[in-house]
């Protein structure tokens, strides 16, 4: 049984950008993440150590989103392999991470990057 994990509109303040001010001064960061997993086990047990938890999956994405790189794809990546790392029954993942308002000189809602694995 095929199970989706969406855990969508994390917020986070950080220090990401190849700009020396974006190192100094920081930007608004959000994040999307798509897990999949075989939920058989869970479904029918009713218990938590046999789901995958989305807890988890959030304290790797705040603890990653912590430590400063130039590009978003480094933060990606990290955040990637902490997932495959933890969840041993991960079938596939999908991270977004978006800058908010990036200095590129105009009016910008977002830039974005995504990684799949």
């Amino acid at each position: 049984m095929k199970s989706i994990i969406e855990i969508e509109g994390m917020e986070f303040f950080a220090y990401h950008g190849c700009f020396e001010a974006e190192q100094i001064v920081g930007n608004k960061f959000t994040v999307y993440a798509c897990l999949h997993y075989d939920a058989e086990q869970a479904a029918q047990t009713d218990d938590i150590r046999d789901a995958l938890s989305y807890q988890a999956a959030y304290e790797i994405i705040a603890c990653e989103m912590k430590k400063r790189s130039h590009l978003l794809e480094h933060v990606a990546q990290r955040i990637l392999e902490a997932f495959y790392k933890t969840f041993p029954q991960l079938n596939y993942a999908c991270i977004k991470i978006s800058k908010m308002n990036p200095p590129l000189g105009g009016k910008i809602g977002c830039t974005s990057v995504t990684l799949e694995k």
